[in-house]
């Protein structure tokens, strides 16, 4: 199945965006592997250039060797057409689209290392989930704050229900391009948009990057809830209720509502809380069965980022006085070792208030 333009909608004479041609991946991951696979098969009739960056180039070398990536997405080819670079100024050179796939909390050491070599006025656009502890800032905001003289850098997020190991296999699957300039989100949505991947538009990237790190610690109550055996109607409570809080963080945080209920949120999260295969429900799910954060983190190689992120949310909604309960609860089993049962108890015993 090859990717090609949407030829629909030329068809009925609305005008298509045009897509970026030199594409640099800074991040050897599951996810970044898997958009390389999917860049490549797009950009096959154009020979537009996609290339790929690891901190480690060792690793980065035993990818392009066996031109799979072991490690994070196992079982699948990586295309001949991708491009290994392990130079830092030289990924950078002729980009005009970088994509950060860089987990959150490493995001700040990696763009200090490259800041020197981004091109004035490329596009930027993230995949991380999760929120920089401290700081409190938004992994488009990290960049920003790294690269604090190139004011000319626009940004842009790829989130939504996206598992890597199923867009290996080209399940269909849906996504939200994000960026608060319009234009901006539209190329974004004509680069990666293909047959088995339908990209939508949103301006709202305050919410969509909130609500991709925000599921990811429901994700890790989700699976607490699976590791306990407490049921199909307290998972789907924690989902809606989840979704209430994250919501309600989000509107304080200048976000719009209705984000939430849309792929970056809703779609997003029940993903994560019901796949087997992910990372932060799986965590939860190992805690809920009684092993501790050390031994739950120490079972996968994979940034669990619903952790860190944990911190920085309990902080955010201190600072913008909002309730999140789970959010809270989810902090106080994983850091100040409360047991799952008593802070499933108390949720459950919260003062009685309408929906």
């Amino acid at each position: 199945m090859n990717c090609k333009p949407d030829e629909s909608r030329a068809a009925i004479g609305e005008p298509q965006a045009k897509g970026f041609e030199s594409i640099s991946i800074i991040g050897d991951g599951g996810m970044g592997s898997v958009l390389a696979m999917l860049l490549c098969e797009k950009q096959r009739a154009t020979k537009h250039e996609i290339k790929m960056w690891g901190y480690d180039r060792r690793q980065l070398a035993e990818i392009a060797q066996s031109r799979e990536n072991k490690k994070f997405l196992p079982g699948y080819k990586l295309p001949d057409a991708l491009i290994f670079e392990p130079e830092d100024a030289r990924i950078m050179a002729g980009a005009d689209l970088i994509i950060s796939a860089v987990p959150c909390q490493f995001m700040r050491r990696i763009w200090s290392r490259l800041k020197d070599y981004v091109p004035s006025a490329v596009a930027i656009i993230s995949v991380a989930k999760g929120i920089e502890n401290d700081t409190l800032l938004r992994p488009t905001q990290i960049i920003d704050d790294v690269l604090l003289e190139k004011r000319a850098t626009r940004y842009a997020v790829l989130s939504g229900p996206t598992i890597a190991d199923e867009l290996a296999r080209r399940l269909p699957a849906t996504a939200c391009a994000a960026a608060a300039d319009e234009e901006l989100a539209k190329r974004i949505q004509y680069t990666f948009n293909c047959p088995w991947l339908r990209v939508y538009t949103n301006t709202d990237i305050v919410g969509v990057e909130l609500a991709a790190a925000c599921k990811n610690i429901i994700a890790i109550a989700a699976g607490i809830i699976d590791g306990v055996g407490a049921g199909d109607n307290a998972k789907a409570a924690l989902l809606t209720r989840g979704l209430a809080e994250i919501s309600r963080l989000g509107v304080a945080m200048g976000a719009r509502s209705a984000t939430f209920a849309g792929l970056a949120g809703l779609g997003d999260l029940v993903t994560t809380c019901i796949s087997p295969k992910g990372r932060n429900r799986s965590l939860g799910e190992r805690i809920g069965k009684g092993q501790t954060l050390q031994q739950a983190q120490s079972a996968t190689e994979s940034v669990v980022e619903g952790v860190a992120t944990c911190k920085s949310v309990v902080a955010l909604a201190a600072k913008y006085d909002v309730e999140m309960p789970i959010t809270q609860a989810v902090y106080e089993v994983l850091f100040e070792d409360k047991p799952v049962r008593k802070a499933i108890d108390e949720l459950m015993k919260r003062r009685l208030k309408a929906e």
